[in-house]
């Protein structure tokens, strides 16, 4: 019987698991209730509850203000995922983590798949990368590492909830349209996580990538929620140079997910379909 130890619980991807699961065998924790950075800490907890299963939702992913705060993106993103990989292997359990599109520089001209050049821009993307190959260098038995972009939900903070308030408040705002990718409606990634976390078995970490499906810029989708919502506010699409952030974004996020697709057959919903479920669901579908 599975026993999953759930890290970054409150989270957007933590709470849609949490949002999805009732068994009494699921463990969800945030930070308070455990340090991930403390191998120790994740050690006694896996032995106290016989855990078998981690799936690794916790990251620090304020982008902008890892560009400061190394020392903690790093801590998180990095050595605590060193950690889990070094007690999944020592313990024989089975792991799941998730990661970025911002481990890829931007610079692609088609999507990217899984054995693509990694060369992050920012220190959010690096700390990333490094908690990717601490986990491939550990190298525990069926564990595996999604790369995912674009995230969203009912829960948490996220585009989304930003351009339904600032499309209440303003009559008009300008979002960027030269960054394109594809939205995740974490919702479906947790959906994914559950279907395929029986199915992992792997001697090697194996990379995945997962995302809705479609093609879209930041304007696209801030102009679809905006029209599935009904809120009259005029959005213009403006260049990445007249939103100057500290950290560089990267202008192409599109990910291959065949693998994942044909590895675990799974069908992955569009975008705007994902999207009208969670409006829906926040009550914002008009």
């Amino acid at each position: 019987m599975p026993k999953v130890l759930v890290t970054g619980s409150k989270g957007q991807l933590g709470s849609e698991l949490r949002d999805l699961v009732s068994d009494e065998n699921f463990y969800f924790t945030d930070r308070d209730t455990l340090d991930i950075a403390d191998k120790e800490a994740v050690e006694n907890f896996c032995k106290e509850h016989s855990i078998n299963t981690i799936i690794n939702c916790a990251a620090y992913t304020a982008v902008d203000k890892a560009e400061e705060d190394v020392v903690n993106a790093d801590r998180i993103n990095h050595l605590a995922v060193k950690y889990l990989a070094e007690v999944a292997k020592e313990n024989d359990i089975k792991l799941v983590h998730v990661s970025t599109d911002y481990v890829f520089d931007g610079e692609n001209f088609r999507p990217y798949v899984e054995s693509d050049v990694t060369n992050p821009n920012g220190v959010y993307g690096s700390t990333k990368l490094a908690g990717e190959e601490a986990l491939q260098t550990v190298n525990p038995h069926n564990a595996i590492i999604i790369r995912t972009s674009w995230v969203y939900s009912s829960f948490g903070a996220n585009f989304v909830k930003t351009m339904l308030r600032l499309g209440k408040e303003r009559d008009a705002l300008g979002v960027i349209f030269d960054q394109v990718g594809t939205p995740t409606y974490a919702r479906d990634l947790a959906l994914a996580i559950l279907d395929i976390l029986p199915k992992i078995k792997s001697d090697t970490v194996e990379i995945y990538n997962y995302s809705n499906e479609g093609v879209l810029s930041w304007y696209d989708f801030a102009k679809e929620i905006m029209k599935m919502a009904k809120i009259e506010c005029k959005v213009n699409p403006i260049e990445t140079k007249a939103y100057p952030t500290p950290a560089k974004r990267p202008h192409y996020s599109l990910l291959n997910k065949a693998k994942i697709k044909e590895t675990f057959n799974i069908e992955i919903p569009y975008w705007k379909d994902s999207l009208d479920q969670c409006l829906r669901k926040m009550g914002e579908r008009k």
